[in-house]
C-alpha cells in the first residue's frame, strides 16, 4: 500500500517562502507523474504543479514563476519551494502519485499566508 506524507507547511507573511516535502513510500516513485495540488476552503482541489517521471513540469497559471516543483528519486521525496506567497495561496497542499492506473494522496498540510 503506497503512502505520501507532506511536510513543511506553516504560517508565513506575504512575500515569503516556504518549501513543502512529500515522502513516498510503497510506491514506484521514480516512474510516477508526481503533483502537488490545493484546496482553500469552499473551493475545489485544484492542480498546482506537477512532474513527470522523465522531468517534464506544468504549473498552474497563478504560480508560474514563484513556485517551483522538483523530485529527488533517490530520497523518494517531491518538493515544491514556494517563493513570494500570497494571501490567496493560503490552502491545504496535497501530494499525489499518478502511476499507470493507480492514484496516491496524501494527507494535506495547511498553508497560511498572512497580509
Amino acid at each position: 500500500q503506497g503512502q505520501l506524507v507532506e511536510s513543511g507547511g506553516g504560517l508565513v507573511q506575504a512575500g515569503g517562502s516556504l518549501r513543502l516535502s512529500c515522502a513516498a513510500s510503497g510506491i514506484f516513485f521514480g516512474i510516477g507523474t508526481m503533483g502537488w495540488y490545493r484546496q482553500a476552503p469552499g473551493k475545489q482541489r485544484e492542480l498546482v504543479a506537477q512532474i513527470t517521471g522523465g522531468g517534464d513540469t506544468k504549473y498552474a497559471d497563478s504560480v508560474k514563476g514563484r513556485f517551483t516543483i522538483s523530485r529527488d528519486n533517490a530520497k523518494r521525496t517531491l518538493y515544491l519551494q514556494m517563493n513570494s506567497l500570497k494571501p490567496e495561496d493560503t490552502a491545504v497542499y496535497y501530494c499525489r502519485a499518478s502511476i499507470g492506473i493507480r492514484v496516491t494522496w496524501g494527507q494535506g498540510t495547511q498553508v497560511t499566508v498572512s497580509s
